[in-house]
């Protein structure tokens, strides 16, 4: 819905400036008589470029949300009114996207919209998670430890993605360093055999192997752009088919497919849950509210889903530990432990000690993971370069044999 920036008087004759949304001016005029305001001006607010840049291309990084959280909850804590810190952090940050960001939610929060509500307007730059601990903080009247909360779970997160990354950073050196090294014999080095081995060719002395080689070879050098451009096209096709909802659950679906690399995914998004929700109810925020908020924070819809399944059965009266077990993807021992925390009563201890427990088992699995893909991926690249030379080997003795 567009936003209207406008000038009226109130009825003492005030000038008043503000924002308000509407479908048009004439609406916009409407709603503010029906606050006793009569205006003098209505425009239409200019749609802000950080909609584009910020909520949708997602430029403001994991690291400096963490900081904004944490920044925000010390200044609340400290006294600092909530404009006055949105506009300390807005003019301070150097990320300049985020600094439009609280610009305008500082604008919005100064014509009493709720704090969660303006952050949810921006779903690029703040996570559901995010969004919602904050509204649960305003409403429980925890908002600095919720915004502590927030970023220190962010500040996990980004640590894990780095983690991650940096583990995976030489295996996939290694693969693309190894399809770089065969595509190219195959493409330049080995076509120059070709004319050498018409002898053998003719006279039926051709290992198969080597025709393969040479045939697959050919192939590539008539058909290799057409390939290429046709990969390109089905990047890109992929692409835009996960930010489809069907697309982004197939994907979550395979996600969780990939042997090992599957299990420690899905392993690390029930810790997120755990994590969540165990701070909530710490905070005393009602259950089903907490499910409904830390379901957002498992980066996974299959897993999601489920919760939202236990959320519906809990409210018919039963246990959160049976849902999640017949959801299929709890670990059993997750489950038991969330049992034995229902009937002690004591959830909110149990369940961050569940995830700190299954983070450090499935980094351990990751660790491992990562150093036997490297030797893998070394001795497949080994493999496929001892293939080739092999095949161009052989057919060279034997010609020298036969003279």
């Amino acid at each position: 819905m567009p936003a209207f920036q406008y000038t009226a008087r109130d009825s003492t004759g005030k000038s008043v400036t503000g924002v308000i949304d509407a479908a048009n001016s004439r609406e916009a005029s409407s709603l503010l008589a029906g606050q006793e305001l009569f205006p003098t001006k209505i425009e239409e607010k200019k749609t802000n470029s950080v909609r584009l840049f910020g909520a949708k291309r997602k430029k403001v990084s994991g690291q400096n949300m963490a900081v904004f959280y944490t920044q925000l909850a010390s200044l609340l804590r400290s006294g600092v009114p909530m404009i006055r810190s949105l506009t300390l952090l807005g003019s301070q940050s150097t990320t300049p996207v985020l600094g439009e960001v609280l610009a305008e939610i500082r604008t919005r929060v100064e014509d009493g919209e709720p704090l969660g509500d303006a952050m949810a307007r921006f779903p690029g730059v703040f996570s559901g998670m995010g969004v919602n601990m904050v509204k649960a903080g305003m409403e429980g009247g925890f908002l600095e430890d919720a915004l502590d909360r927030v970023g220190v779970f962010t500040e996990l997160q980004e640590d894990l993605k780095g983690r991650t990354v940096s583990a995976m950073a030489y295996p996939a050196f290694l693969f693309v360093v190894g399809t770089v090294v065969v595509t190219g014999l195959l493409v330049f080095f080995v076509p120059k055999f070709d004319m050498l081995f018409d002898r053998l060719r003719k006279n039926g002395d051709m290992p198969a192997m080597t025709e393969w080689l040479l045939a697959f070879s050919n192939f590539l050098q008539a058909y290799g752009l057409f390939m290429l451009a046709g990969m390109v096209i089905a990047f890109f096709a992929v692409r835009m088919h996960l930010q489809t909802d069907e697309g982004m659950d197939r994907a979550d679906h395979w996600k969780l497919k990939i042997p090992v690399l599957g299990e420690i995914l899905m392993n690390l998004s029930v810790a997120r849950f755990c994590r969540v929700l165990g701070t909530l109810l710490g905070n005393g925020v009602p259950i089903l509210k907490s499910l409904d908020i830390s379901r957002s924070a498992t980066g996974n819809r299959l897993l999601s889903r489920s919760i939202g399944d236990a959320t519906e059965n809990i409210r018919s009266g039963e246990s959160l530990a049976k849902p999640l077990g017949d959801s299929g993807y709890f670990p059993m021992a997750v489950v038991e432990m969330i049992r034995v925390g229902e009937e002690s009563n004591s959830l909110d201890r149990v369940l961050p000690e569940i995830a700190d427990s299954l983070e450090k088992r499935t980094f351990r699995r990751l660790d491992l993971f990562v150093r036997l893909l490297e030797p893998i991926m070394l001795l497949v690249m080994a493999i496929l370069v001892l293939a080739v030379v092999m095949a161009l080997l052989i057919p060279v003795l034997k010609s020298s044999t036969s003279l």
